[in-house]
């Protein structure tokens, strides 16, 4: 279409009234209502973002449907949603787990799709609500970053194992000379020991791989991280070659990708399934994850527990979120889709669970063992000793499984991995539009292959427990706290539902409303002070960390939050104002280019804006009581 009519059209469209409301509000000149209104493309396609660039959209509306999924859904559902479940209360767990996804993951999840969608921008610059908390957004970036290195890692091991279950003999079923006597093959059954005799430790061969032959594992920090392995170097390379062909072209690229990413770990999932169901023990599993604590619903650690692990799970007030739904279509109905994702990602680690069980339950059975806790590991242990061991109980096609399983992990674990790579990359780009996306993919790359180095070491291990919960958990739980209270207090719930109005073309229900005025992030704070109750020094496998070691773990945490007070320093210095409260209040106010990214769109948008009744009851100076202010924020 011609650039004229385009201008014509567009400015037909913007009564005499209109223009002069604009100028007198905005300062908008006539002129530049044109020229803005003349950027009219289809919103389908593109989004002209303020430094005139082209932002790019998902190729369709499904992309970012199974892009959330591959994101969310990950390695936390697989091995540690069963062993949070046993823990605390079996099945009963489910039930404090399905009121945290009704009360915390799923208004979470809403809120920051609204708001990258909404904006068209990256978490960062979709802070131009607030300027003065814009320090949330870049604390979460760096988490998000540093959760990027030793993510990696994990597919590392992955897929060192991978390759390794294509061997004749899986390796880690036999036992080595140099692992002494105490080692029992995976395919032996463990030796009864008489009541009148002492019992001799006995470690199975599968555990003896993975931290001999594997990780090379230290007993302690204390003599250093030592030599990284060779092998896993190049496991690590892989895994980051991977992630960079798929983030090279972008949402192109990696909205394509999300097909197989979202979908293959179900195909696996089914599988492993089938398998599980037909081994002698695995209902017994099933029953022993299931069966109901009912007296661990009174006990608030396992309440606590329920909402870390629905936090981590859906990856919300990580910055991923924002980033993926600014790239939809202005219009796109997104409420669909977070019911959707939310209820795939509690499914999938009830489904895991079952598996885990099931596979579980058939090695208890196997190994003559009454207690199916005595062949459970953990964590990380699931994944290398626990699942692996019971794999090599399989009488057929053990390999087969064993690829099959180690496959979907590399695919969790990729699916997740993008996203948060995708994050980082995008703040990156809004920053310094010019950069081409393949420099800044293949950079991010580099930096995370260099840095994930140090978990290939035979330190790795303590390394990476440190990482996670001082580089990331810690900081992101702050973080969030400080994110809930800006949209719901500082913008405003009021304000955030005349926008999904506006977007939409929905009134927001009440039970959104005050789940993110009041629930969410007042359980999210009792989270915080539990967690700072029973804050103890970190350890692992029962070994504590040097002073040296402690000390720098706090370093990497603080980095996080004080990106906080640090960028509210700078929005207040930026902020126009003769004194310290002009400029502190101007920082509380979107900026003044805040709403759609799409010229018409905003436009549009300020008009709308200029229709309703007040423009913002939140950082309006009226007489009204301080209760008064509150409900309406709520209950307008």
């Amino acid at each position: 279409m011609p650039i004229k009519n385009t201008m014509n059209s567009a400015y037909d469209k913007l009564t005499q009234k209109q223009v002069n409301l604009l100028q007198a509000e905005e300062g908008t000149s006539a002129k530049q209502i044109i020229l803005y209104t003349k950027d009219n493309v289809s919103t389908s396609d593109v989004t002209s973002s303020e430094s005139g660039t082209i932002r790019d959209k998902w190729g369709n509306e499904i992309e970012f449907l199974f892009s959330c999924i591959a994101l969310s859904v990950g390695l936390g559902n697989v091995w540690r949603f069963p062993f949070i479940a046993l823990a605390n209360g079996g099945g009963a767990f489910v039930i404090p787990y399905v009121i945290v996804l009704l009360l915390i993951g799923r208004p979470v999840y809403y809120m920051e799709v609204i708001l990258g969608q909404f904006s068209s921008r990256g978490c960062i610059k979709a802070f131009g609500m607030v300027p003065l908390m814009k320090g949330i957004a870049y604390g979460q970036v760096y988490s998000t970053a540093v959760a990027t290195t030793y993510y990696a890692s994990i597919m590392a091991l992955t897929i060192k194992y991978l390759i390794s279950s294509f061997a004749a003999i899986l390796p880690w079923t036999y036992c080595r000379p140099e692992w002494g006597p105490e080692c029992i093959a995976t395919s032996e059954v463990l030796p009864q020991t008489p009541a009148n005799e002492t019992a001799t430790k006995h470690v199975s061969s599968a555990e003896l791989f993975f931290t001999k032959s594997v990780l090379r594992e230290a007993e302690s920090l204390d003599e250093g991280l030592g030599t990284p392995s060779w092998d896993l170097i190049l496991c690590l390379m892989a895994a980051w070659t991977l992630i960079a062909v798929i983030l090279i072209k972008g949402i192109r690229s990696s909205g394509k990708a999300s097909y197989f990413l979202a979908l293959f770990p179900y195909v696996v999932m089914f599988v492993l399934l089938w398998r599980a169901l037909t081994l002698p023990g695995a209902l017994d599993g099933i029953v022993y994850f299931l069966k109901p604590q009912w007296d661990q619903l009174l006990n608030p650690q396992v309440w606590y527990n329920a909402i870390t692990q629905m936090f981590f799970s859906l990856a919300i007030c990580f910055g991923t979120l924002v980033m993926y739904a600014s790239f939809n279509n202005f219009r796109k109905n997104v409420y669909r889709d977070v019911i959707i994702i939310t209820s795939v990602d509690s499914v999938t680690s009830i489904l895991a669970g079952c598996i885990i069980f099931g596979i579980l339950g058939n090695l208890a059975y196997e190994t003559n063992s009454s207690d199916i806790s005595k062949v459970v590991k953990g964590g990380a242990g699931l994944a290398f000793i626990s699942y692996p061991e019971a794999i090599a109980k399989f009488k057929h096609l053990p390999q087969v499984f064993a690829v099959l399983f180690f496959l979907m992990l590399l695919v969790l674990g990729m699916g997740s991995n993008v996203g948060m790579a995708s994050c980082v990359i995008t703040v990156i780009k809004d920053r310094f539009p010019y950069l081409r996306h393949w420099m800044l993919a293949t950079a991010m790359a580099v930096l995370g292959f260099l840095c994930g180095i140090i978990y290939m070491t035979p330190g790795g291990q303590f390394i990476l427990n440190l990482v996670d919960f001082f580089g990331c958990s810690f900081i992101a739980l702050f973080l969030a706290i400080a994110e809930l209270m800006t949209i719901a207090w500082i913008y405003g719930v009021k304000r955030l539902c005349q926008d999904i109005e506006f977007m939409l073309g929905v009134k927001t229900g009440l039970y959104w409303r005050i789940c993110w005025a009041l629930i969410t992030p007042g359980l999210m704070f009792a989270v915080l002070v539990y967690t700072l109750i029973t804050l103890e020094p970190l350890t692992y496998n029962g070994v504590g960390y040097p002073v040296s070691v402690y000390n720098i773990a706090w370093i990497i945490w603080a980095i996080g939050v004080v990106q906080l007070p640090l960028w509210a320093l700078h929005a207040i210095y930026k902020q126009k104002g003769t004194t310290f409260m002009e400029k502190f209040y101007n920082s509380l106010k979107p900026c003044r280019n805040w709403g759609p990214a799409d010229p018409k769109l905003y436009q549009e948008y300020l008009l709308y804006r200029k229709t309703l009744p007040e423009n913002d009851g939140i950082h309006s100076h009226d007489d009204r009581s301080l209760w008064s202010r509150f409900c309406n924020n709520i209950f307008h």
